[in-house]
């Protein structure tokens, strides 16, 4: 027969031993870059200086980060090379809007902002519309959000 007030007793301690146990949530990677492409494969130098996105090449590829970043040109990876933090894009290349309210989410390089020259992406145009509403109240709740939320 099972002795109820044992069994009452013990549940929290198994409880405490299951959490011990269980692995740890592993953070988010710094950089927001599915299959291994910061940005899907776009030049982040070419937001800067071209006004707006153009694909990479892999030929003009460098590792930053723990991703692989491409450029449209030579000119662009050494730009980048040089000054990495200054192009690319800010939270690691989360959406910016996301990451202001205490969240990560994908971005899409069409939904770009470049604001005191950083470069900022969104999920979705129309999210970058959101975003757009407020800028710097977004970019000054982004940075007290930044880099915790990775391990939310």
């Amino acid at each position: 027969m099972i002795d109820r007030r044992r069994l009452i007793l013990a549940a929290p301690a198994a409880v405490v031993v299951m959490a011990a146990t269980r692995p740890a949530f592993a953070a988010r990677p710094q950089v927001f870059a599915p299959d291994g492409l910061a940005i899907r494969g776009y030049d982040a130098v070419a937001y800067h200086r071209s006004g707006g996105p153009l694909r990479g090449e892999a030929r003009h590829a460098v590792m930053w980060r723990g991703a692989e970043w491409r450029f449209a040109s030579a000119a662009h990876r050494a730009a980048f090379e040089t000054d990495p933090v200054g192009f690319a894009p800010r939270f690691g290349g989360y959406c910016a809007w996301a990451v202001s309210r205490n969240y990560t989410a994908s971005t899409a390089p069409e939904a770009w902002t470049l604001h005191e020259g950083a470069l900022f992406l969104n999920h979705s145009l129309s999210v970058r519309a959101r975003w757009s509403r407020d800028i710097p109240g977004n970019v000054a709740r982004g940075e007290g959000n930044w880099p915790q939320v990775l391990n939310q």
